[in-house]
């Protein structure tokens, strides 16, 4: 079972799902909208090869936005702490990111009940797009654990 944004913000209150830092703004139907934090990675190499390390970049988004191109893999984290030991969390794109060609978490979108972190999130986009920083970019759902 899916909770409501207003049984997002109960839970919330009683310290049951951490959301840090909280905007009531952010509360959605059934999710809380997260933003993008400053800082983006991306692999030094062209080629991956999963067994060894790959080298990464660190970009920072600047206040003027930042355009990320097609063919790269964008490493990044929420600006929010986002968890529960009592939810499971789900995160995922907003429709209106993906109507940008922007795909937030390729893979990893379930939290692990009782991690509380800020997410790392998979970027991906189809086609140039300009970003900011904390782009209000993705949100997470919260569902009954049994």
């Amino acid at each position: 079972m899916i909770l409501t944004g207003k049984e997002i913000q109960k839970e919330v209150k009683k310290g049951r799902i951490i959301i840090d830092p909280f905007n009531i703004e952010d509360v959605e139907t059934n999710s809380y909208d997260f933003h993008i934090d400053n800082t983006l990675y991306t692999y030094k190499k062209n080629i991956l090869d999963p067994t060894e390390e790959n080298p990464l970049e660190e970009i920072k988004i600047p206040p003027s936005g930042l355009i990320l191109s097609p063919k790269k893999i964008y490493i990044g984290k929420t600006k929010e702490k986002i968890g529960s030991n009592h939810f499971v969390p789900i995160i995922k794109g907003r429709s209106s990111t993906g109507r940008l060609g922007i795909f937030v978490n390729i893979t990893a979108d379930l939290i692990d009940l009782g991690s509380i972190q800020r997410p790392t999130l998979t970027i991906h986009v189809v086609q140039p797009v300009k970003i900011y920083p904390n782009t209000k970019i993705g949100q997470v759902t919260f569902w009954v654990a049994k």
